[in-house]
Order: structure tokens, then C-alpha cells, then sequence
């Protein structure tokens, strides 16, 4: 199969399809060093807003919009992650050139390790996005939430299920509404919007999409990855460890998220491999 090839399937049977790959299939596909166990550290490598393009972050990078996946993902396979998370945005726009979705659909094909992307305003799950036009839904790794999975993925090898409202259009949503109830020992969150605090809530001139310390609070997730924003943040009360790792292209790090073995939740900012 050769990624970036036209053709998109049936739009109707891609939102019924819930649940059709089990990440038993992606942990498989992986190399016995990388299939960690719950009996295990697990290491999730969360970063967010890539925004591969052909212009501002190619110009940034001598033309290659993939600049930062390529970094991002070499990143997560020196740091030992076991799964790379990338919460929203992680294409700019859908009018991305063939040749770029093209590059980004081989590193996510090689990169070594299951990849859950949650679809951003930028990026939506809508019939022509990115990841349909480029048959990402058949990249063995690769997890989209609102495209080859619904909302939940399990991840059995870990005990672990992930979680996230994709966005499905350019209007506005609640990206942590719903949430479901944990189904594994460790319950992981994806969210992709604007974290509002209490004391400017009433705003009438707030952004759309918007987070709550009750919204966050109501995951019940031990790990809440969110994106968004460019910049590095930990928000939320801290009734849940609630992060956006900002855009790699700006902060220069990455989220590395230990879940460790006693059930502890450990997160470190770590620098990016610009040069890997």
C-alpha cells in the first residue's frame, strides 16, 4: 500500500466502525524490546500541535513540514516510549500537498511503536481530511480517534485504555464530554481545546472549545494529554495530572509520561531530537 494514494472509503462506515482494530494488532506489529507489560513501566511520549504543513513550520525547517513528527517520533524511540500520543493539530490544514502527507504517513509507518493521533480543529475528522485522503486508517501502528476508532481504545499488553473526543468538523465542542467509565487499570485521557480557570469562566469573549477544572476533574484519568496551546502547561485543580506538552516547534520538549508499576504517574518535560 502506498501511502497518499486518492481513494476515500465510504465516510458513513468509517463513523460506525468503533472499535473495529483491538491495539492487540499495533503492540504486535512491534519489536519484542518496545512490547512493554503491565508489569512494566509504561513510557508515553505526549506531544501535540506539529501542524505539518507546506509553509510556516517547512520554512522553518529547510521545506520539510514533517520536521517535527520526524523529531517528535524520534524522540518518543530514545526515551523508550511504548506509545506516542499526539493530542490534535498534528496537521495544520487538509490542504496539505501529497508529497507531505506522503512523508508523514512513512514516518508513522516506521515508527517503531503504536501512534494514537487525536483529530484538532485544524486537522478534523470530516470525509476529506488528511488522514482519509492518505489511507492512514491502514497504517498498522496508527490509532485516529474518530476515524478507525470512535472515542476508546484498549491497549490489553498494558491494562490500559485510552479516551478522546475527536473533532469531527470546524464548529465548536466539548472536548471531555462524556467521559466513559474506566474499563483498565490505567485510564488515559486525550483532549484537544482551550483550558478556561474559574475566575475568568464568565468571560463572554472566551475561546471556543472549552476545558473545565470540572470537566478535567470528571475524566477521572490519570493522565489527561492535552493540545492545543503552543506552550508547555500543567492546568486543572489537580484533582487529575492534566498537561498540554505545546507544540515542539515552539517549547523545544516533549511530554514523557511514566505510568510505573506501584501506580504512580510521573511527568517530565524532556528535549527534542531535532537532529535524530
Amino acid at each position: 500500500m502506498q501511502i497518499g494514494q486518492p481513494g476515500i472509503r465510504a465516510f458513513a462506515a468509517q463513523q460506525g466502525r468503533i472499535e473495529t482494530r483491538n491495539a492487540r494488532a499495533l503492540i504486535a506489529k512491534m519489536p519484542i524490546d518496545r512490547q512493554q507489560t503491565s508489569a512494566a513501566d509504561l513510557r508515553i511520549v505526549h506531544s501535540s500541535d506539529l501542524h505539518v504543513d507546506d509553509e510556516r513550520i517547512a520554512g522553518m525547517h529547510g521545506g520539510d513540514g514533517t520536521a517535527g513528527l520526524r523529531a517528535v517520533l524520534a524522540t518518543a524511540r530514545e526515551l523508550d516510549a511504548g506509545i506516542v500520543l499526539l493530542a490534535g493539530d498534528t496537521f495544520d490544514n487538509h490542504m496539505v500537498t501529497t508529497a507531505t502527507i506522503d512523508r508523514a504517513g512513512r514516518l508513522l509507518a516506521d515508527a517503531g511503536l503504536p501512534v494514537v493521533i487525536l483529530p484538532g480543529n485544524h486537522d478534523p475528522a470530516t470525509p476529506d481530511s488528511i488522514f482519509l485522503r492518505g489511507r492512514f486508517d491502514e497504517i498498522g501502528n496508527l490509532a485516529i480517534l474518530g476515524i478507525t476508532h470512535d472515542r476508546t481504545l484498549q491497549f490489553p499488553a498494558f491494562d490500559l485504555e485510552i479516551w478522546g473526543n475527536a473533532h469531527r468538523d470546524y464548529m465548536d465542542m466539548v472536548p471531555l464530554r462524556e467521559p466513559p467509565p474506566r474499563a483498565a487499570r490505567w485510564h488515559v485521557a486525550m483532549g484537544h481545546g482551550h483550558y478556561e480557570p474559574p475566575e475568568t469562566w464568565a468571560n463572554p469573549l472566551r475561546p471556543s472549545w472549552l476545558i473545565s477544572d470540572q470537566m478535567i476533574r470528571e475524566t477521572a484519568a490519570d493522565y489527561l494529554a492535552l493540545g492545543h496551546w503552543d506552550r508547555a502547561a500543567q492546568v486543572g485543580c489537580g484533582a487529575v495530572p492534566a498537561y498540554y506538552s505545546g507544540a515542539p516547534h515552539h517549547v523545544d520538549t516533549v511530554n514523557l509520561v511514566r505510568l510505573t508499576h506501584n501506580g504512580a504517574v510521573i511527568v517530565t518535560r524532556e528535549k527534542v531530537r531535532w537532529s535524530a
